[in-house]
């Protein structure tokens, strides 16, 4: 008997042990957690807050001072160090346990070093021979390190590293510049994870990078290739919905959850398409809570006109289908409704895949709120009094997942130079600061093309100098925002002369029971006749 119960405690403690290293943060876990659907709907399972660190002006202090709106967003770093004979500018010195995971960078000529330091080491794990992520010879795929739209080889243009860099205790980023005159702009932000101090992380080493080669590459490979969910029931609906009505769909009951949404809209005149995806309204309802009410084509991530996208959570093909792969448990009950607040009738075809959800204390509703403003007032520099325009105010706990901005320029001249702002649970200042608008989409230099990549992408670019319909959209996976009181985000109102725009933005993101946002239900404007 006293053998068996000797026995019965080395099982328990080795399961504990196999256990303990199962929930590890390791290049491994987070590697596997981007890929993983399901995660983003669950409150995650080490903690962390998500900031950022980044070159945005440093006379901007708080908002009721001079300073706020300034531009000059290039080339400031948090110190200077001497080291070994060199001068290594200070981009991140950030205790752990962490992770990168979003390196955005961007310059004209690349002349200079980046080391990435982890734990204190005094040799750096990851050396790139410029500022320029994509020469860093890590053997990754275009997912996980990515050049921007306006990427040349040897002069202009960014890249952006979605490779999760974890840490146990320490993490520094420096940049040593070889630009002898000190003209070059420099532009960053690192965007990084800090867990609670007993969370157990792996250091990252290019030896765990060599190991997992293959999982890296099936990593880069599903993120291009997101597969639809097939498993579960499929409820088809098919209907005409005449002007200013609507049709209602109940899913089964729960615990389940709603794994893909496919949508067709068609109209009896192509030229009323790009209407009928701003005024057909979808509406969702989780647990007799209404938690989605977005126009389908800026849920869709494609903004005006029902442009082509290819996004880890939603696709948009050429023949118009929009995919929406965002995960939306539910514990009782969903129902589903399509309004149409057109003057037109619209045919609509949706199929909701729904399959069972083991629900607990983690799980979270999905939301997607929308608003929009016309004719913003633009400003060309701090002393003509820009605005900060609200994308969204969140409060409750929960995780903010991302964007869709669709812009109509009035102007001939780019409208982007402003910072996004991310405010958690009542800070005194943001968790992120950024540095111009384009640069939050992850592409640089105000482009005004199109473009796509799992995590960001342009559907929509008009003309050549930003006049009229522009989109961008931003898909937030390890690099999600948690909070635990409050989310509030802001764009600034600056741009290259004065002038006026019109903003529509969609905010995706996933909450506790109770959380509510500051984006009313906008009928009004989503039946507006567009440009």
């Amino acid at each position: 008997m006293k053998f068996k119960i000797i026995l019965l405690f080395i099982f328990l403690a080795v399961a504990h042990s196999i256990s303990c290293i199962a929930q590890e943060v390791s290049l491994k876990s987070l590697l596997t957690e981007m890929t993983d659907f399901e995660s983003i709907a669950r409150w995650n399972k080490h903690p962390y807050t998500l900031k950022q660190a980044s070159s945005y002006d440093r006379h901007s202090i708080s908002p009721d001072k001079p300073g706020w709106f300034a531009n000059a967003d290039a080339s400031q770093y948090i110190r200077k160090e001497e080291k070994n004979g060199r001068s290594e500018n200070v981009m991140l010195d950030v205790d752990g346990p962490g992770a990168i995971v979003r390196f955005w960078l961007t310059t004209f000529k690349r002349n200079g070093i980046i080391r990435i330091y982890f734990d204190g080491q005094d040799q750096p794990t990851i050396e790139i021979p410029a500022y320029d992520l994509m020469k860093s010879n890590l053997g990754l795929g275009k997912a996980l390190l990515n050049p921007h739209s306006s990427y040349e080889p040897t002069e202009k243009g960014g890249s952006t590293l979605y490779l999760p860099l974890p840490y146990a205790k320490h993490c520094k980023i420096t940049f040593e510049d070889h630009d002898i005159e000190n003209k070059q702009p420099r532009y960053y932000q690192i965007n990084y994870r800090t867990y609670s101090a007993n969370t157990k992380v792996t250091t990252f080493s290019l030896d765990q990078l060599s190991s997992l080669r293959s999982l890296a590459d099936e990593t880069d490979k599903k993120l291009w290739n997101p597969i639809s969910s097939t498993d579960g029931k499929e409820i088809k609906v098919s209907s005409t919905i005449k002007s200013q009505k609507q049709f209602l769909i109940d899913l089964p009951k729960g615990p389940s959850a709603v794994r893909v949404i496919t949508i067709t809209i068609q109209t009896s005149k192509q030229q009323d398409y790009a209407q009928a995806l701003r005024s057909t309204i979808l509406k969702i309802t989780f647990d007799d809570h209404q938690t989605v009410w977005c126009p389908i084509g800026d849920f869709s991530g494609s903004g005006v006109g029902g442009k082509q996208i290819q996004s880890w959570y939603r696709t948009v093909g050429d023949d118009g289908k929009i995919i929406s792969r965002w995960v939306m448990p539910y514990k009782r009950s969903a129902k589903i409704s399509l309004m149409n607040l057109s003057s037109d009738d619209v045919d609509v075809s949706l199929t909701a895949t729904v399959s069972d959800w083991k629900w607990d204390g983690t799980t979270m509703y999905f939301h997607s709120s929308w608003k929009q403003s016309r004719n913003v007032p633009i400003k060309k520099s701090e002393e003509e009094r820009p605005i900060e325009w609200n994308f969204n105010t969140i409060e409750g706990k929960g995780v903010y997942a991302g964007n869709t901005l669709a812009v109509y320029n009035h102007m001939h001249k780019w409208y982007g130079e402003g910072d996004q702002k991310i405010w958690i649970d009542n800070e005194k200042f943001p968790s992120e600061f950024g540095t111009g608008t384009e640069d939050y989409y992850n592409t640089s230099w105000a482009p005004v093309v199109l473009y796509q990549t799992p995590f960001a992408n342009a559907p929509r670019a008009d003309n050549a100098d930003s006049y009229g319909h522009n989109t961008f959209t931003r898909t937030r996976i390890l690099d999600a925002v948690p909070f635990t009181k409050s989310f509030l985000m802001s764009l600034e109102m600056l741009g290259w002369e004065n002038g006026e725009a019109d903003f529509a933005v969609t905010t995706y993101w996933y909450a506790f029971e109770g959380a509510s946002d500051n984006c009313k239900l906008g009928e009004k404007e989503a039946a507006v006749i567009l440009y």
